[in-house]
């Protein structure tokens, strides 16, 4: 059998549960301002491309 060499769930998971640590305890408005200064960042990534 083979061993898989990436597996996409797993890789998901890890990022889901690390953005759950990151904005545990936070209230509402600093959740908000969390994914709008992410939407921000990856936009800017975006033009460049």
């Amino acid at each position: 059998m083979r061993t898989k060499a990436f597996d996409c769930v797993e890789m998901k998971r890890r990022g889901a549960e690390k953005v759950q640590k990151q904005l545990e305890g936070k209230t509402f408005e600093e959740k908000l301002a969390y994914w709008k200064k992410g939407t921000q960042e990856l936009r800017k990534l975006q033009k460049f491309k």
